[in-house]
């Protein structure tokens, strides 16, 4: 029976609540306070805790940072705070759902959150306020493995240029648009270089108001400013002796660009309110879906700050451009969601295939993953039909193909052919080489009608 702490300081429904989980088999623990909270999580086991993001004295977001390596977490929010919520998935939570909502609905996130990652013990699943050691990533929650072998050249050559530039201290510009893996690829990076056994701590700087980015810098003591009111370590100490990913460092305000800069100079910073200098040893990666060229150009971005950050370049292809990627990429989607969801889908029909090889993909890998989840959700039967997919998905016109260049279905083919060369014609292995199944070759081969 799985064990669920509720954190609500609205009586009625908490206990509403309660009442109908206990009623579908779990064990319920209400807290109506934060600090009650923190202590049943040190005295417990939980599966899962289920939080309101407003508690009279704690804030919902901390809990979620705080959890987010050891337990999963749902947030419940009302309709006006879904832009908070979505901060909250940000910081590390599994998922959130706004009120009202629907018994299945709940139970469906539960089943999600239960079933996305291993639980871990009482001892490590709740750290302390001035805890200022900060644990490596043991689970990569990105949506892509970074085993995964793709088979497009971009991609290949984005592997070969991490391989290269990982070992060494260079700070890297991670340039590309969203949803293609820029968090994906910074991780590649840490974990490929000397300092994977330190942490990797991630900073979203399109989330933080300009007010509050050099705490998250840098950390405050407890009182220096409202609003303050416990000591905070900030991610450079956090991330100390290993690797500090700035995501969306675009987005600084032009001060915070100058904040940012100095700690890069100096390797030293002061907490607000401190007047002790820390060194700190960090590995600078940041990522930027803009033109930081064009930025400095018009003065709205640091011409000495984009050197620093810029000592080496990675470009990360979009997923239009990654001709090869998709059906390796679909396919890892399937599995991750078949398990995820509890479903034993097979393939995908060839018409999805179809719509999947025509459509341009504006949302880039994320788009497809999140495509991807929902048309497992739907699917009752062991394949993937088109009528799972997105209205936008079936709108979309087939792009056209320049025919001075190889179209995407003669790239796929000459994969196909040459994956089947290499393994003597073994199709079980050719697949596995492909990182697709055995059905879904099957299906390509007769769809291209190879004679193999």
């Amino acid at each position: 029976m799985s064990k669920i702490l509720i954190l609500e300081d609205d009586t009625s429904f908490a206990q509403m609540l309660k009442k109908f989980l206990e009623r579908n088999g779990f064990d319920i623990v209400v807290s109506q306070t934060g600090l009650d909270g923190e202590k049943q999580l040190k005295e417990q086991n939980f599966q899962l805790v289920i939080t309101d993001l407003r508690l009279p004295d704690y804030d919902g977001i901390k809990l979620v940072s705080q959890l987010k390596d050891s337990i999963p977490v749902i947030v419940i929010t009302g309709y006006a705070e879904v832009s908070t919520a979505v901060k909250a998935m940000k910081m590390g939570a599994y998922d959130y759902i706004s009120k009202p909502f629907t018994p299945d609905q709940m139970l469906a996130v539960i089943d999600g959150a239960l079933h996305a990652k291993p639980i871990i013990s009482k001892e490590t699943a709740f750290t302390t306020k001035n805890d200022s050691k900060s644990t490596v990533e043991n689970e990569d929650k990105s949506s892509i493995s970074n085993d995964l072998e793709l088979l497009s050249e971009a991609a290949q050559k984005l592997d070969e240029h991490i391989a290269l530039v990982a070992p060494t201290d260079m700070s890297v510009l991670i340039i590309g648009e969203s949803g293609t893996g820029k968090e994906v690829t910074a991780k590649a990076i840490h974990q490929k270089s000397n300092r994977k056994e330190k942490p990797f701590i991630a900073l979203d700087c399109g989330a933080i108001p300009k007010e509050l980015a050099a705490s998250e810098f840098f950390g405050h003591l407890k009182g220096s400013f409202t609003g303050a009111i416990a000591d905070k370590i900030g991610s450079f100490e956090a991330a100390n002796g290993g690797t500090l990913f700035l995501d969306e460092v675009g987005n600084l305000s032009y001060e915070n660009q100058i904040q940012l800069l100095r700690a890069l100079q100096e390797r030293k910073i002061k907490r607000i309110g401190s007047n002790t200098e820390v060194e700190v040893n960090v590995r600078i990666l940041s990522a930027t879906n803009e033109d930081l060229k064009a930025a400095v150009e018009k003065g709205n971005f640091r011409e000495d700050l984009y050197h620093r950050l810029n000592e080496f370049s990675l470009q990360i292809p979009a997923l239009k451009d990654r001709q090869g990627d998709l059906a390796v990429l679909a396919s890892h989607f399937l599995e991750k969601f078949n398990q995820k969801l509890n479903k034993q889908i097979l393939d995908f029909s060839d018409e999805v295939w179809n719509v999947f090889n025509t459509y341009h993909w504006p949302g880039n890998i994320r788009e497809l993953q999140n495509v991807i989840q929902r048309a497992v959700l739907l699917t009752t039967t062991n394949e993937i039909q088109v009528n799972t997919l997105p209205e936008e998905l079936m709108r979309s016109k087939p792009e056209r193909i320049d025919l001075g260049s190889v179209s995407k279905a003669d790239f796929e083919k000459e994969q196909i052919v040459n994956a089947l060369k290499r393994t003597n014609y073994n199709k079980s292995k050719a697949a596995k080489l492909l990182q697709v199944t055995r059905k879904t070759l099957y299906n390509r081969i007769n769809y291209y009608d190879l004679d193999l």
